[in-house]
């Protein structure tokens, strides 16, 4: 019996030019809707939403016709992608943006083709929680929605931000911006302030420390992959997301712990190479390898307990 269901994604489409203690490159593809992408489709079939320029390369439209994903509301706009530079700092623990160049996505608007509106699962990137919320508004009621943001909405678009999360089911942030957010420097009381605010699970991203899941008055906290040389951090959350929704929206039983345990596992492939090329080649065999180590070390953690 075929337990897989699609999910509608919609995210930002990107060319980054990064510079890491690794090494740098430019003009490759990133994104948030294109990190997802890759990631779920793994799993399960992704509608995804979002817009290029019309510089944008065949090499990119490749990745937008793979097995499982489908580009119908891919909008190809005249003008040019999107463009992002960032620079990490030599632990990883900053990262500071050179430039953007918003390109066709200043102007984008994210219109679902009507057989798309019925979708089970819906990913909101973390663009504009406008945008997020013009495609929540196009989505049947009964959609499950996962929604992503981050620190620049929280200061310039508050008010958009706390609607979307009212009408979220699963809310991910990391730590900064949990804390942020709430104004509570506990993660704890940061996340229970999140759940009276409509969402019933909680996510909450620390980086090298691993996530916390926020769920039934539980907290569980699963760590990462260990000793993972890493290269380049850009997309880990978008691909850790992917990786989640993916799994649950895959399987039957949508065991929450499971789903993170997943996405933790996607996203160690993710920052061991620059770009996307850590997914390019990632089977679903390799994140359910990583995914039994990671859940090993949980099992120790709570004997140690």
């Amino acid at each position: 019996m075929n337990t897989q269901k699609p999910v509608l994604a919609v995210g930002s489409i990107a060319f980054d030019s990064l510079e890491t203690p690794k090494g740098n490159r430019s003009n490759v593809l990133g994104g948030s809707a294109s990190y997802f992408t890759l990631a779920a489709s793994l799993f399960t079939e992704v509608r995804v939403v979002g817009v290029v320029g019309s510089d944008f390369p065949e090499e990119g439209f490749s990745l937008y016709k793979r097995t499982n994903v489908n580009s119908d509301n891919l909008q190809v706009e005249k003008g040019t992608t999107f463009h992002w530079g960032g620079r990490y700092s030599n632990d990883y623990s900053e990262r500071e943006t050179l430039f953007t160049e918003l390109g066709v996505f200043e102007s984008f608007t994210p219109d679902i083709i009507p057989g798309h509106r019925n979708t089970p699962f819906l990913f909101l990137g973390n663009i504009h929680p406008g945008l997020q919320l013009h495609v929540l508004d196009q989505m049947e009621k009964d959609v499950m929605v996962v929604t992503d943001t981050m620190n620049l909405w929280i200061d310039t678009a508050l008010s958009e931000l706390k609607e979307i999360i009212s009408r979220t089911h699963i809310f991910m942030l990391n730590n900064e911006e949990a804390n942020q957010l709430t104004g509570k420097s506990d993660l704890k009381q940061a996340a229970k302030s999140l759940l009276e605010s409509g969402p019933k699970t909680v996510i909450i991203k620390q980086g090298a420390r691993g996530s916390l899941l926020f769920d039934k008055g539980d907290c569980i906290s699963v760590p990462v992959y260990p000793n993972v040389d890493v290269k380049d951090p850009t997309g880990a959350g978008d691909s850790f997301a992917g990786g989640f929704l993916g799994y649950l929206a895959s399987n039957e039983k949508q065991d929450l712990t499971e789903a993170v345990v997943c996405g933790s596992a996607v996203a160690s492939y993710t920052v061991s190479d620059f770009s996307i090329d850590g997914l390019l080649t990632l089977t679903k065999e390799q994140i359910q390898m990583r995914s039994r180590k990671i859940s090993s070390i949980m099992m120790e953690n709570q004997t140690l307990v």
